[in-house]
């Protein structure tokens, strides 16, 4: 047993890559095969028709781009808004007692059903699609963020205050730092929720936009173009995932080197 994992241990994570995306692309072969699953997935060979089709016509990159901005905005937003609030309902029981009850409330309910709020509120168009976003990443960061304000190690918070340290020197110096793993934890939260949410938010009057296309394909039973969107909002995610790694590789190796 344990020469099998090891000989398993030694394939590169590349190979492994390769051998998951080969066996997808059977699966999707096959059940695209099925008179079944030919009804709801459109075969490889559509999607990448579908694709040199909307790339030639240039209608694919707009929709990309217009959806990257929403996203890219909302989220934006979403984070500027979320840290300070978590770091004031951490730091502060007043803060605390008064927003967290609302916020975790507002954070049960899904983006569609305050859809028609935002509506009304922000009319139709961009800002309505934007705002969709910055609620749903909002709610999700400040949690994030917050619990990470709340997890600082006390001890540290102590020793400080015993050395004379000032509220302010143990905020900047203790609780940021320590929070900063929570931080990006929580962007690539706000990131994965803004993909998820990019859908509804385009449900409020959008005409382009990977979600519209999405929707206004299915109304057509144009399965090839829903599954062309569904694949580049994963491609968009996994792109979003690796670059938060790398942030969080860059701002928090010294606690890799700690645990090491």
């Amino acid at each position: 047993m344990n020469r099998k994992k090891s000989k398993i241990s030694m394939i590169p994570k590349a190979v492994w890559l390769l051998i998951s995306f080969l066996a997808a692309i059977a699966l999707w072969f096959f059940i695209s095969g099925t008179p079944a699953g030919g009804v709801v997935f459109a075969s490889p060979r559509a999607v990448l028709r579908t694709l040199s089709n909307t790339i030639d016509n240039g209608t694919l990159f707009r929709h990309i781009q217009i959806s990257l901005r929403r996203i890219l905005m909302g989220f934006g937003l979403g984070f500027i808004a979320a840290i300070p609030v978590a770091f004031l309902m951490g730091w502060y029981e007043v803060f605390r007692n008064l927003f967290e009850p609302w916020i975790q409330f507002v954070r049960s309910i899904p983006p569609l059903a305050y859809i028609p709020l935002v509506i009304v509120a922000a009319g139709v168009g961009e800002r309505s699609n934007i705002l969709v976003i910055f609620i749903a990443s909002f709610l999700v960061m400040v949690i994030a963020i917050y619990q990470g304000v709340c997890n600082v190690d006390t001890t540290l918070i102590k020793a400080a205050k015993v050395l004379g340290a000032r509220d302010r020197d143990i905020f900047i110096k203790i609780v940021i730092p320590a929070s900063t793993p929570f931080i990006l934890v929580a962007a690539r939260l706000g990131l994965s929720t803004s993909l998820t949410t990019l859908i509804a938010a385009e449900l409020t009057g959008a005409s382009w936009g990977l979600g519209m296309m999405i929707q206004r394909a299915s109304g057509f039973f144009d399965m090839a173009t829903v599954l062309m969107g569904i694949i580049i909002i994963g491609i968009m995610g996994i792109t979003f995932e690796k670059i938060v790694k790398l942030l969080e590789r860059k701002l928090t190796g010294w606690q890799e080197t700690i645990s090491q």
